[in-house]
């Protein structure tokens, strides 16, 4: 299992027309194939400034892989993605074992 995640800061002021839009785009990236497990998240701590976060999980890294690639994603980093974060931090991770070498 993978689990994908990202926390960003939009361009767009906060509430706006713009930032609902941004982000019923980034919810459509829930129906591509592997996507399980999908959330978008709205940060309420006040440690960073970031204000939303998406997590999704993934089977394994072909699963992953067939994400990333997807027509429809690499659509949505380039045409949504890049020009309306104004930053982020991405983060995945698989199960951690006491017992793995």
């Amino acid at each position: 299992m993978i689990r994908h995640t990202v926390v960003f800061r939009l361009k767009h002021p906060l509430n706006s027309a713009p930032e609902r839009d941004f982000l019923q785009a980034a919810c459509a990236l829930a129906n591509l194939p592997g996507v399980e497990r999908f959330e978008c998240l709205r940060q309420i701590g006040t440690k960073n400034a970031f204000t939303f976060g998406l997590s999704m999980e993934f089977d394994n890294e072909e699963a992953y892989r067939g994400y990333n690639d997807h027509p429809e994603h690499t659509k949505f980093v380039q045409e949504r993605w890049l020009p309306e974060v104004a930053e982020f931090l991405e983060i995945d991770y698989a199960p951690w074992s006491a017992n793995a070498s």
